[in-house]
């Protein structure tokens, strides 16, 4: 005769969570669920490879063929796209990557991290750490949100040293936050500021809005976009809603599982101090000595601020992927001091950016076979067909967030989108800045349901997407029929374009 499991055994399981709220109870059951059933980051790119290739073959996408313009982005058939798309992000993974090493390396650098171990004592219950966690996580996103990527699991990794009782996957779940909802309505945004700027959005994309806002009228201004009152509006409501879920979502100190119960060396206090420099002979004096490290930040500096000074418009218009990572490497290295602080830094930050090494590529072959194909078309016809002037803001964060799952892109995504979505939005009347804000919102949304851009957080946590996404997956359930509800009232106070 089989006896009944233990309480002990039932926790475990995910099963015992007749003491915390129903929030809580379903996040430990999601987590319960996806700890067990879930693969990895690495599973989610190989099984999104050939759903999407399957999906491609049921809408009639041709198998093989490609066309006789070397230069052409459509017409292959779905092997000779993800051929295509594979390299297509190699731009861009390598300047993923640099984010993330150069983002540890501030974050880890003497002085950010004395601010980090300050602020890591503010909450001082369970609860209160992972309501935090995921307020800084948002705050931080919409300022950047590479930083806020690596900032906020140096930080997670920091509360869970001192409160006892905090549930580690929820603290990990709540850092990556951010990403999961204001980060495109934030000063990052790829989607508003591509629009913004002539030199970054296509000419494709600017003769459609030149057809809704009139000839030599192709960008939208970024007051008509991320500084528009109802996207600030309903960015700061999705922030609430977002804190106070994950105040609800936070199990009981009973029920959580801490990074020791996972089997995770947190390893050294983020602001402990480093082991002495000891020069072993003359001819280290330079990487040893701040010299070098003030004038190379001088000369950096120097070149940021013509940089900034030409850019066309806002100056926000200047600020790309490779000039995140150049302000990075510059406060990394202002910040350490010394320039072999700073090596010894990126030498342990450079493990964070391996599953980008090996996914992005991944990634980049999905986003071959829906960019050159038309399958990104057969999808956003379908969403259309059944849309009106007031569904469509609706349909479009839906579309968005679908994609989302499979092109996880926000700049390359909008590309793919953006003609036909703002062509579709010109015949409906609908106010085109909108539509980037609307995109913005579902774009985010789909980072709660795919791991892509989980990986520098759980690398830097030692945690597994299957560990958080439970929790990411709830804090969706909640958020995402919100964003809905909001993009489609305040639409209606928003007249073309």
């Amino acid at each position: 005769m089989t006896s009944a499991p233990s309480g002990e055994q039932q926790r475990a399981a995910g099963e015992d969570t007749g003491g915390d709220n129903w929030l809580a109870r379903l996040a430990l059951r999601f987590t319960a669920f996806t700890e067990k059933w879930l693969p990895d980051a690495l599973g989610f790119v190989l099984v999104g490879t050939f759903a999407v290739f399957a999906l491609g073959l049921l809408t009639g996408e041709k198998l093989t063929g490609a066309p006789s313009d070397p230069a052409a982005t459509t017409g292959f058939g779905l092997v000779d796209a993800w051929g295509q798309g594979f390299w297509s992000l190699i731009t861009f993974t390598l300047q993923m990557a640099m984010i993330i090493i150069a983002g540890y390396a501030v974050a880890v650098s003497p002085p950010m991290g004395r601010l980090i171990a300050r602020i890591a004592g503010l909450p001082r219950t369970p609860r209160g750490a992972i309501a935090f966690t995921a307020a800084v996580a948002m705050v931080t996103a919409y300022l950047n949100w590479a930083f806020s990527l690596v900032f906020t699991a140096i930080l997670a990794k920091e509360i869970a040293r001192r409160i006892t009782g905090v549930d580690y996957r929820a603290l990990g779940a709540m850092a990556f936050l951010g990403l999961g909802t204001v980060w495109a309505q934030g000063l990052s945004g790829s989607a508003a500021l591509q629009v913004a700027s002539d030199a970054s959005s296509p000419p494709a994309v600017q003769k459609v809005i030149e057809e809704g806002r009139g000839p030599g009228n192709g960008l939208i201004p970024l007051t008509d976009t991320i500084f528009l009152w109802q996207g600030m509006a309903a960015t700061a409501i999705v922030f609430v809603i977002a804190v106070v879920t994950a105040w609800f979502l936070s199990p009981s100190p009973e029920r959580a599982k801490s990074a020791e119960r996972l089997g995770i060396d947190l390893g050294p206090s983020v602001g402990a101090d480093r082991t002495p420099l000891r020069r072993n002979r003359p001819g280290e004096w330079i990487e040893y000595s701040p010299v070098f490290a003030v004038l190379l930040f001088a000369l950096g500096a120097w070149y940021l601020a013509r940089h900034f000074a030409r850019a066309e418009g806002s100056a926000l218009n200047a600020l790309d992927l490779n000039t995140v990572n150049l302000i990075l490497i510059l406060l990394a290295l202002i910040l350490h001091w010394r320039p072999v602080r700073l090596a010894q830094a990126v030498k342990e930050g450079s493990p964070a950016a391996s599953g980008v090494l090996l996914q992005f590529p991944l990634y980049g072959g999905i986003f071959g076979m829906i960019a050159f194909t038309g399958l990104s078309k057969t999808i956003a016809g379908w969403l259309v067909s059944v849309s009106n002037e007031f569904l469509y803001p609706a349909f479009i964060a839906l579309y968005s967030m679908v994609l989302g799952v499979f092109v996880p892109s926000g700049g390359s995504k909008w590309v793919i989108e953006a003609p036909y979505v703002l062509d579709a939005g010109n015949q409906l009347g609908v106010h085109q800045g909108w539509i980037v804000v609307v995109y913005d919102l579902g774009e985010a949304s789909a980072n709660l349901l795919q791991p892509f851009w989980m990986l520098p957080t759980l690398t830097i946590l030692g945690l597994k997407a299957r560990d958080i996404m439970g929790y990411t997956f709830a804090m969706f359930l909640v958020c995402f029929p919100v964003v809905l509800v909001l993009v489609t009232l305040f639409a209606r106070t928003l007249s073309f374009p």
